[in-house]
């Protein structure tokens, strides 16, 4: 046993119960006992026929030897986990949070991942939280997500951090912080709670996952590509798709995901380990190539300069040709895109164009002989250059 240091003990007498209880739930601890002032919690051991494991939760910090009592237990703790009391002592304090760990395969020494690889796999880490945020944003299912995201993605994806890494070949720790929960009035009554949006987008990544797993199993177990249109309502894009590619890197071996839910707001369902392998990725990749052939044109925005205009009468509705990019696809690749505008936003084009002023469209995109078009109008925005 590696006993706790002086500068760790005089952190854990700030440890509060509620985070000690989290801690244990959340490790598969379960309450066996109440004293009044301290509750014994049990573990079994994996794989072992011996008794369970024990330890004593102090509940009631008044009495001196609280800090004598919360280091045992985070002794004995660092002994089941094989983990140094520091870093069960740091993650305790931590808020509640969902976690995945993203555990990768790469050649060479256990615990070590070469940069080349490292640094996509965290990217597309990034992507993979990003595509689950904006499904669950998104008033319906988006086979294909727009670049634009709202501003509700953007603050998820801010708020996950990355954690130490666990021991395996090379694991990467993220959590997810949740909203402290109201006080609990009784320690084993966890009540009735409405999921806040951090854990509905983990709940939605998770089912997005068994959806991408599904889709890629059914390609390779038929030699032909899935409709994986049909996995949209699941949480399936291709942006997700994507993601899953750009963190198994070029011809990889692979990577696994496991999710911990928080004690909190506790997941009665079991959580499987979610494994995907060079071939499940291949064809997740050729899942999101197709899905952005066949659905990827809808609700896009194009931003650049009106450079013609078209109408056989003075008034009323005409053709405009304007020169720009979409978003952030196609590398910003310039394009000319024809459309029809109705007289008011014809008049706003006409405008823009003797200003010189930048348009924003929003719209679906069309091809029709080659030329590149857009209707189904839904927004036209002009941008002043003193903007």
């Amino acid at each position: 046993m590696i006993a706790i240091s002086d500068a760790e003990f005089s952190q854990v007498n700030d440890l509060a119960t509620s985070s000690l209880l989290r801690y244990l739930r959340g490790h598969g601890w379960s309450p066996f006992r109440d004293y009044g002032r301290g509750q014994l919690w049990v573990l079994d051991a994996p794989g072992e026929s011996g008794e369970p494991y024990e330890v004593m939760v102090p509940l009631d910090r008044g009495p001196r030897d609280y800090a004598d009592r919360v280091a045992d237990l985070v002794e004995t703790l660092s002994v089941v986990e094989a983990r140094r009391p520091a870093d069960v002592l740091r993650e305790m304090a931590l808020p509640s949070a969902d976690w995945q760990f993203l555990r990768l395969t790469p050649p060479g020494p256990s615990g070590t991942a070469p940069l080349v690889e490292l640094v996509p796999a965290l990217a597309g880490l990034r992507d993979l939280m990003t595509s689950a945020a904006a499904a669950v944003a998104a008033p319906e299912p988006q086979p294909v997500q727009p670049a634009n995201k709202p501003q509700l993605v953007k603050d998820h994806v801010a708020s996950v951090r990355l954690d130490q890494t666990r021991v395996g070949s090379y694991v990467v720790a993220v959590h997810t912080p949740l909203p402290e929960p109201p006080a609990q009035a009784f320690l084993f009554d966890h009540g009735s709670r409405a999921e806040p949006f951090a854990r509905r987008v983990t709940r939605g990544l998770y089912a997005a996952l068994i959806c991408a797993r599904e889709a890629a199993d059914l390609t390779l177990q038929y030699d032909e590509l899935a409709d994986f249109s049909r996995f949209t309502p699941g949480g399936l894009s291709a942006n997700l798709c994507e993601a899953l590619v750009k963190i198994g890197g070029e011809e990889g071996p692979g990577f696994s995901l496991d999710f911990t839910w928080s004690a909190d707001l506790p997941v009665e369902q079991a959580t499987e380990r979610i494994r995907l392998t060079t071939s499940q990725l291949a064809a997740l990749d050729a899942g999101a190539k197709d899905l952005r052939a066949r659905l990827g044109h809808t609700d896009m925005t194009l931003l650049g300069s009106v450079v013609r205009l078209h109408r056989e009468l003075p008034y009323g509705p005409g053709a405009v040709t304007i020169a720009g990019y979409f978003d952030d696809r196609d590398g910003r690749r310039a394009r000319r895109v024809r459309m029809s505008l109705d007289e008011r936003d014809y008049g706003k084009a006409a405008e823009a164009h003797r200003r010189g002023d930048e348009v924003i469209v929003r719209g679906d995109v069309t091809a029709q002989s080659g030329v590149a078009g857009m209707e189904n109008i839904v927004s036209f925005t002009v941008r002043h250059v003193s903007e």
